[in-house]
């Protein structure tokens, strides 16, 4: 019974001895060792996120794509000035060729009566040469038919080809100044009334320029019309040309003033002012126009004044003509539409009433269709081969 005793005594003390030493501060149960991480990290997520579908935790940024280049605008390189109206003259001979066809036409016939020749003055007025030339250039013809008693076809060519080119002026200085001087820029101010086609003749105008190896700056001083700065831009960024211009409605003056001084600043060849298109029945308009004058002349010379004239218009654009005159003394007019249903006979017309030249003739729609005008060239289109 003793015996019982001390052996369960022994075991409760082994027990409790062996628990002590189990709970001992300082002792842990050992953990298995970690494993290393095996997946393949991609841009913060690894291969078992994917799959999981889960969102990775840390995303790299997507590359900054670099803004797309403005389109650039290929500059054209126009033809030169020179022979433009002779390259021109198949589609100037197609509008004036029956005007040609009947003057010879009548100076053909066998008998050449008093009622022929009324005739031919007819045609002549009804070609725009106004009834006073018509009846002068009937009387020279007349009478040097009746002198040389010719009817051959050649000949009665060249004996009109002589007299229409005399009365459109062979000597007419007809140039233009384009040149820099004294260390300044030439200036040609372009005026005329609204749809005569100004702004289109001063883009047309520079590229005969540029053409010619000028360099031009555009003012856009018709701050009135809203589209008339675009138009010319336009015009400036197909041929290189600098444009000066401002908001809708600034000053006209303040535009002309500042594109000239713009220009002596760049040293260019010449500057080109658009003024606003103004009916020339209204007194303040047009005497703003003479204000743009002024204001650019306190820097530089206003070289070339040109009145751009619609040549379908006829005596209206006469009276316009004149009235243009006397406010800013026009230095030369540019006849625009001279291809469609104009009669050559303005050309003679307009010079006698304004008593200066017409330099440029518009003979299309195309870019290079402003041609400086070149009397003989004209004529022959006129009579035709």
């Amino acid at each position: 019974m003793e015996y019982l005793i001390l052996i369960a005594v022994l075991v409760v003390a082994g027990l409790i001895v062996g628990g002590f030493l189990l709970l001992r501060p300082g002792r842990t149960r050992p953990r298995p060792p970690a494993e290393e991480p095996t997946e393949e990290r991609r841009g913060g997520a690894t291969v078992a996120d994917e799959a999981e579908g889960t969102a990775p935790t840390l995303e790299r940024a997507p590359p900054t794509e670099a803004p797309a280049p403005p389109p650039t605008v290929e500059i054209e390189k126009p033809p030169p000035g020179a022979g433009r109206l002779v390259r021109l003259r198949a589609r100037l001979a197609r509008s004036q060729n029956a005007f040609g066809k009947t003057l010879l036409g009548l100076l053909s016939r066998e008998t050449l009566d008093d009622d022929a020749w009324e005739e031919i003055e007819d045609t002549l007025i009804t070609a725009d040469m106004g009834a006073a030339v018509a009846a002068q250039v009937t009387d020279e013809l007349r009478t040097r038919v009746q002198v040389l008693g010719t009817r051959d076809a050649a000949e009665v060519r060249a004996l009109l080809k002589e007299e229409l080119v005399k009365q459109i002026g062979p000597d007419l200085d007809r140039s233009l100044d384009t040149g820099p001087h004294g260390g300044r820029p030439a200036v040609l101010m372009v005026v005329g009334v609204n749809g005569t086609g100004k702004t289109t003749t001063c883009g047309k105008l520079a590229r005969v320029l540029v053409g010619d190896g000028r360099t031009v700056l555009l003012g856009a001083a018709d701050t009135f019309r809203a589209a008339a700065a675009d138009q010319l831009e336009t015009w400036g960024t197909r041929v290189g040309a600098q444009v000066v211009r401002k908001d809708e409605g600034a000053d006209p003056a303040s535009v002309a003033f500042d594109a000239v001084k713009q220009g002596i600043d760049t040293k260019v060849d010449a500057v080109i002012v658009d003024t606003a298109g103004r009916l020339h029945t209204k007194t303040g308009l047009m005497d703003e126009l003479g204000k743009v004058k002024r204001v650019v002349e306190k820097q530089a010379q206003v070289d070339e004044v040109l009145l751009v004239l619609d040549a379908t218009t006829g005596q209206n654009g006469m009276q316009q003509a004149r009235v243009f005159a006397e406010v800013v003394n026009v230095t030369g007019v540019v006849l625009t539409k001279l291809d469609g249903t104009a009669k050559g006979g303005i050309v003679v017309q307009v010079q006698r009433e304004l008593g200066v030249p017409v330099k440029l003739v518009g003979l299309g729609e195309g870019p290079d269709d402003l041609a400086p005008f070149e009397p003989e060239a004209f004529v022959d289109a006129i009579l035709g081969d």
